[in-house]
């Protein structure tokens, strides 16, 4: 086999498409057929059963989830921050070890981003440091309004502390849910535990638009409506505008095809699983350890990552294989140019992220990898004993 051809990709969305095709051609074609295309009946009922499916594992007597779908991730980041009030002079901690958008975000809306360390095993945010952080602020920034962990790779942040922490502060907190659609604490999805939620609809996420699209998420009612005129010009009355807002709106067309892989995205995550439990196999009494899955969480694995000290070796030796392999994320954002020295960090001045960036490399996964490629990636694993 020629070493460059590559058999197993690393992430492929067009597999998604093609194995649920019929279905989502349909709903695009009723789509174009309804004649209106932005903020109509298709994207007024994925906010229902969005919102429908992230709280369905609600306590008895919890307040319901309402959704609002926006133009992508990044702006339901943003739109978040704003429709809570947060801006100029405020603070936002959030992590390093992320997709930039989470921090471009606090930045859209005037805030000062503050980047907490990670924890070095889950790669999510360092619940201790945090604590820390709320009860004594690094001096010279502007008081710390919000906090934003990231459920990074499909596993869920250690959300209790950090949550007592905001209560005993007054600060709110929002979960980037980006890459963990449908992990759960205990019983619980995340996405329902802090004030609001986010999720970016990109192609390889868990779950993932054909194009961009972005949906956030709040029990407070009040909050998801303000947020809802927002994203379009501030509007409640059409063409009034109540306040300044965006024009962040989800298309038809987009909210129709995650309709239809909405509907199969929790047989998808356990997909995702029986992969991951496999390359566990695979590496068991090797040198790779397997992820570290955090007590009493359901990890969804938008990314199967292991760390390794020669990561440009082991990734020509899978690519010799025919095996793709990625980096998430080659840099962290405050190594990154636009960030490198201005944007401050707490107090471990985020050494783990550092070495985390410096040796996490993701295998392929993504639920459509037949057996015969999960098999062609575990047997190349397998030969690292």
């Amino acid at each position: 086999m020629n070493a460059t051809t590559i058999t197993v990709p690393q992430a492929d969305p067009g597999a998604g498409y093609r194995r649920l095709k019929p279905a989502i051609d349909a709903a695009v074609a009723r789509a174009l057929n309804s004649g209106w295309y932005i903020l109509g009946q298709e994207g007024a009922a994925f906010e229902r059963e969005f919102a429908g499916w992230l709280g369905a594992l609600l306590p008895a007597g919890a307040a319901p989830m309402h959704a609002v779908g926006c133009a992508n991730g990044t702006d339901a980041l943003a739109l978040t921050l704003r429709g809570m009030g947060i801006g100029p002079g405020a603070t936002v901690a959030t992590v390093s070890h992320t997709a930039v958008a989470t921090v471009a975000a606090i930045e859209m809306v005037g805030a000062t981003p503050l980047l907490i360390d990670i924890d070095a095993d889950t790669y999510t945010m360092d619940a201790d440091e945090l604590v820390a952080v709320l009860g004594d602020p690094p001096p010279g920034l502007p008081p710390i309004r919000a906090v934003i962990p990231v459920h990074i790779y499909g596993q869920p942040c250690d959300l209790d502390p950090m949550l007592a922490a905001c209560r005993a502060h007054g600060v709110m907190l929002i979960e980037d849910v980006s890459q963990a659609h449908g992990a759960a604490i205990d019983t619980r999805r995340v996405g329902t535990i802090g004030d609001a939620s986010c999720f970016s609809l990109y192609p390889t996420k868990n779950l993932g638009a054909l194009g961009d699209g972005g949906v956030l998420a709040t029990p407070d009612a009040t909050l998801a409506g303000r947020i809802a005129a927002i994203r379009q010009y501030g509007w409640r009355e059409r063409y009034i505008s109540a306040e300044v807002g965006v024009n962040s709106r989800l298309d038809e067309v987009q909210a129709a095809i995650l309709r239809v892989k909405l509907e199969s995205l929790d047989a998808d995550n356990a997909r995702r699983q029986a992969i991951a439990a496999a390359y566990d196999a695979a590496l068991a009494g090797g040198p790779l350890a397997a992820p570290v899955r955090r007590a009493g969480v359901t990890h969804v694995f938008h990314q199967y990552v292991v760390r390794v000290a020669d990561r440009p070796g082991l990734m020509a030796r899978l690519r010799a294989e025919g095996i793709a392999t990625a980096i998430h994320y080659p840099q962290a954002v405050h190594q990154q140019p636009a960030y490198r020295g201005r944007t401050p960090m707490g107090p471990a001045g985020c050494a783990e992220t550092a070495r985390a960036a410096a040796e996490v490399m993701s295998l392929p996964m993504f639920p459509e990898l037949t057996d015969a490629q999960v098999e062609r990636v575990c047997v190349a694993l397998s030969a690292l004993r």
